[in-house]
């Protein structure tokens, strides 16, 4: 089966096989969130961005191997309410940008930055701070080399925009900056899109329409 990255909440995960890392996307809770498992290939090891919801369906989804670390993308609860109990569990390390840890039901044992590495056994992920949506919103980076770039965005950048703002001008401001800065100058038209809601995109399929973004101001 190709891999999509169309999931449903309650349907089963897709499944991307790269090379170093497999990928599983799934569609938890009443937000339809997207939960993605990442699991090393050499080690077995298994990173979770995103508790979301659903515990028990996060639990199943991990249970052919060990969770080592959880990433929060960002503090707002409905990334976050599975954490608790998933962690419980795993015995994760819990890991988010600074200015969004103290929100979340759980201490955070490791604090990350922009352009600090996580990695997933033998596989390292790049933090991107994205700054807007909230203070700490974060997004991880993958870089595949010929399996190319793979980037796990939260709710910073979806298919047809940012991150919501609140209508907040200088917050919009913030996050366009970021995320034109510090990823569409820096990566290829290529790279995979796996937002924290809904399709994924490529930012090639998005690039085109920055200029709309910025007019419109959201």
């Amino acid at each position: 089966m190709t891999y999509t990255g169309d999931v449903q909440v309650g349907g089963p995960a897709d499944v991307r096989e790269l090379p170093a890392l497999t990928i599983y996307k799934l569609a938890v809770g009443p937000f339809d969130n997207n939960a993605y498992l990442l699991r090393c290939t050499e080690t077995g090891d298994g990173l979770l961005i995103d508790a979301a919801a659903d515990a028990d369906r996060l639990l199943a989804l991990i249970s052919d191997g060990p969770v080592r670390s959880i990433v929060t993308t960002h503090q707002h609860g409905d990334h976050w309410q599975a954490l608790e109990q998933v962690t419980k569990v795993t015995g994760a390390q819990v890991i988010a940008h600074p200015l969004d840890a103290p929100a979340l039901p759980v201490p955070v044992d490791r604090t990350v930055e922009h352009g600090d590495t996580i990695t997933v056994g033998a596989v390292p992920l790049e933090v991107i701070h994205l700054r807007g949506h909230t203070p700490g919103s974060i997004a991880l980076l993958y870089d595949g080399g010929e399996a190319g770039h793979h980037l796990f965005t939260g709710d910073s950048l979806f298919p047809g925009g940012v991150g919501n703002t609140q209508k907040d001008p200088q917050r919009f401001t913030q996050l366009y900056n970021d995320v034109v800065e510090r990823i569409f100058d820096r990566l290829p038209d290529e790279t995979w899109v796996y937002p924290g809601h809904g399709k994924d995109t490529t930012l090639g399929t998005e690039r085109p329409s920055l200029p709309e973004w910025k007019a419109r101001g959201w």
